[in-house]
């Protein structure tokens, strides 16, 4: 991939100019990803190249189909892409080819982008660290340090972006899959509200739960692939005037101790940032996330109860060795969940909805992404209880956004003394996608500019 440009848009551009071969451009992002180590589960090698050279043939004639044809993306191992298996990280599922695209699939590969291959992922996507025995553990850490979890479950898409093999790579998220990985590597993902996107095609975790989106190094660049994943054009979205928008900082998050030094500090420096920019901030208690967060450690997590109706089958069948044991272990675990909890976890989710609704009247909401940054490999590889209580810690705040299907933005917010990531989250209450979408372009542009 050349240094310049990287971003999908500006690659169609240069295609669009003449200034950029798909073709030779779709060669090296194969052979990136073929040299990476653990990034990709499979590639897409000819088919890859066919839709290469029918962007080219395209160009040559002025009839590209707009401003992504000819950019390359990488999906997730859970969306179904014809003639490849979908094994969903796993050695069990997955062992017949899938016959046709999934709907989102579809959709980019008709305007004209380029699917090189399927990412790895923790299997079933069931981890917000991104381990896995079957196929390896991706990261691309920072300054050569000793490798770091590269955040779940979207664990190859966030590296196959952060290590330049392709400027954007589709994920999925459940309770944080999409941001947890963006997080840890500096990068920016958009969790759509459920209803924006169809599943079909896709390996579910969790139905009330799960969505796709995007992983990229822009907003622009994620807004322009989720509108094309949906089968539209990319929309022309106007920035929000920054004094005409409030964002609420949610000084709850920031008084708890879990978070650390440096992702609290950076959190306060960017919204300092914002206040000099015009943005409104108001720094308050959030009430309903706290007690979304409550009622997540009193009955716990919705996700678990789904994930096991979904597995069970799995699970108590003669292929449940041949999972991850760390999995395997957390499917296990919800056999235990009580089912007044999990009904009590569905009607909370309703009232907890219409309380943020009520407490943000409009307003965009800013926290963490997650409490800290990305953390060392070897000693989650080394003890299940340690990887369970580092899991659990990583996905808190993210599974907020999640319970309650708001739409969520994670951008970068700096870096800590070991120059690991950190990240901020900007949301909103469920279905106001677009108004978040809105500030959210005003917000990064103001932190970048």
């Amino acid at each position: 991939m050349p240094a310049s440009p990287f971003t999908a848009l500006a690659i169609g551009e240069a295609i669009r100019r003449g200034e950029l071969d798909p073709v030779a451009l779709t060669r090296q992002c194969l052979t990136r990803a073929a040299d990476s180590d653990a990034v990709f589960i499979s590639l897409t090698e000819q088919r890859a190249l066919v839709e290469a050279e029918a962007c080219a043939q395209r160009q040559r004639s002025g009839t590209l189909r707009g401003p992504l044809d000819g950019v390359p993306l990488a999906w997730k191992d859970l969306f179904d892409i014809a003639g490849t298996a979908t094994t969903a990280g796993g050695k069990v599922l997955g062992k017949t080819p899938a016959a046709r695209d999934a709907e989102a699939v579809r959709h980019t590969a008709g305007a004209g982008m380029v699917g090189i291959g399927k990412t790895n992922l923790t299997e079933i996507a069931y981890s917000g660290l991104g381990l896995n025995p079957h196929f390896g553990t991706p990261h691309h850490t920072p300054a050569g340090a000793e490798p770091r979890a590269p955040g779940g479950s979207s664990s190859g898409s966030a590296v196959a972006v952060a290590a330049g093999i392709v400027p954007a790579a589709i994920g999925t998220d459940t309770a944080g899959s999409l941001r947890v990985p963006a997080a840890f590597n500096g990068l920016v993902s958009y969790r759509p509200s459920q209803a924006r996107h169809s599943r079909q095609g896709v390996t579910p975790l969790a139905d009330s739960l799960d969505t796709i989106g995007v992983i990229a190094t822009t907003l622009e660049d994620c807004l322009a692939i989720d509108d094309t994943m949906r089968g539209s054009a990319p929309l022309a979205r106007a920035a929000a005037a920054p004094e005409q928008s409030v964002i609420v900082l949610d000084t709850g998050c920031l008084d708890d101790p879990r978070v650390s030094r440096a992702v609290g500090d950076n959190l306060e420096a960017c919204a300092s940032r914002l206040e000099d920019a015009g943005f409104h901030i108001i720094r308050r208690r959030v009430a309903s996330v706290a007690d979304t967060l409550e009622a997540i450690a009193r009955h716990g997590w919705l996700g678990a109860a789904e994930a096991y109706t979904e597995y069970r089958a799995l699970l108590e069948g003669p292929d449940a060795e041949a999972m991850d044991p760390r999995v395997r272990k957390r499917l296990a675990a919800a056999r235990q969940m009580p089912p007044d909890s999990v009904v009590s976890l569905y009607r909370l989710r309703r009232a907890l909805k219409t309380r943020l609704r009520e407490e943000l009247a409009g307003a965009t909401l800013l926290t963490p992404t997650v409490a800290h940054v990305a953390p060392l490999i070897a000693p989650l590889e080394a003890d299940p209880e340690h990887f369970a209580e580092v899991n659990l810690a990583t996905l808190r705040l993210s599974m907020v956004a999640s319970l309650l299907d708001s739409p969520a933005v994670a951008l970068p917010s700096g870096r800590d003394d070991d120059r690991q990531h950190t990240s901020l989250q900007l949301s909103g209450s469920c279905g106001e996608d677009e108004a978040l979408l809105r500030v959210a372009l005003a917000a990064s542009s103001a932190l970048t500019a």
